[in-house]
């Protein structure tokens, strides 16, 4: 019994590009859709979706049987949160709001077991370490762990060159929504002030060696930004895509009812 293989770090460290889902329904089978639907990768996303550290697990369990590559946010990255996230199971890890390298190297600390890093060692009582029957656990995991960061704000752009010299950190993805409104554009991830710092920070980001993230859901402008050096790239939103479908659905067949009112 061996720690399992994080495909998704592997992928991004081979420059392959990745494409995911991000999922914020909270329902096991929600998720379990979402993985077997050929993605890349999906995100389970405590921040904006009313995740907690049980519902993430419950999504854990019934994606593990796919080949999709699970990631997680938390609301936020503390040492003590991130430790029970590695502790169920979660070897991708996407910190949001990330504004220093000093906040950076806390959060890589935090991945990583001594004397390397802080986390803590329970593997007794962890679904990672199958309960401690994975002998060298201790040893392996941390080499598993795949952690991503956010920046999304002026100040996170300004301090860029300095959070991409942190040892520790695997890729840092770019948020178009809050960095739009720390621009004074709320509401307009698309305006060309927003649109010009993104691709200016994608360029950095890939010439400093590390994978660049974003979300976009329209796919010509996904592109776009994956020409511009994106390599992990979230391509849609569940509750998007179930709350448009269903309003196309509803609305298709109440157009038919109100062209012909005597059909039925």
């Amino acid at each position: 019994m061996q720690v399992p293989k994080n495909h998704f770090k592997q992928a991004l460290q081979a420059q392959q590009v990745q494409y995911g889902l991000w999922v914020g329904l909270v329902d096991p089978i929600c998720a379990e859709i979402a993985a077997s639907s050929g993605f890349d990768w999906i995100l389970l996303d405590g921040e904006h979706a009313p995740n907690d550290m049980r519902t993430i697990l419950h999504q854990l369990q019934a994606t593990a049987a796919y080949p999709t590559q699970v990631l997680a946010r938390p609301v936020e990255g503390t040492p003590s949160i991130i430790k029970q996230w590695l502790d169920i199971g979660v070897q991708s890890l996407l910190i949001p709001m990330v504004e220093t390298s000093e906040q950076a190297a806390m959060l890589a600390a935090a991945c990583h077991y001594p004397p390397r890093g802080i986390r803590g060692v329970g593997t007794a009582l962890a679904r990672a370490a199958n309960w401690g029957r994975i002998p060298n656990y201790l040893q392996t995991a941390d080499h598993e762990i795949c952690l991503l960061i956010q920046v999304e704000n002026r100040k996170g752009l300004d301090n860029l060159d300095a959070i991409l010299q942190v040892d520790g950190i695997d890729g840092v993805f770019i948020g178009p929504a809050d960095l739009a409104a720390s621009f004074g554009h709320l509401g307009q991830p698309n305006h060309p002030e927003v649109s010009a710092a993104i691709e200016q920070a994608l360029h950095k980001i890939r010439q400093a060696g590390k994978a660049a993230g974003i979300l976009s859901v329209d796919p010509k402008l996904a592109r776009h930004y994956q020409a511009q050096g994106a390599n992990f790239i979230a391509v849609g939103v569940d509750t998007l895509l179930l709350a448009r479908s269903a309003v196309a659905l509803a609305a298709e067949f109440k157009q038919d009812i109100t062209e012909a009112p005597n059909k039925y």
